[in-house]
């Protein structure tokens, strides 16, 4: 396996190209409010309401976890779950990874991993 400085490397890069891919999955999810808003089919204040629910919620979690989990963890559940293809991945880096992504596999496999919607 490689130099332990080149996979933290491609974890820092990794972990910030999921943080992207989810932070943009949840704003257009939000662009979709605001959509809803323009059209008039949803009022000023529920708009708000929305905004509010992301800034407490998904915005929360998405910076608790990037900010503070570990990268090597973040970056398992994110191939895991699907928001990085592991055939975008190095082969070094899976197989730095496989004991994380067996812990997310297996907590797939029981339902106990929140899956993306």
């Amino acid at each position: 396996m490689g130099n332990s400085k080149g996979i933290k490397r491609q974890l820092r890069e990794w972990r910030m190209e999921a943080h992207e891919r989810e932070l943009k999955r949840e704003l257009e999810k939000l662009d979709q409010s605001f959509e809803a808003w323009r059209q008039g089919e949803i009022s000023s204040g529920e708009l708000s309401v929305r905004v509010h629910q992301y800034d407490r919620g998904p915005l929360k979690d998405l910076y608790s976890r990037y900010n503070y989990g570990e990268d090597k963890m973040n970056v398992a559940y994110a191939i895991v779950v699907g928001i990085l293809d592991e055939e975008e991945v190095s082969e070094e880096l899976l197989e730095a990874l496989s004991g994380a992504i067996q812990v997310f596999q297996s907590m797939k496999e029981n339902g106990e991993l929140k899956l993306l919607e």
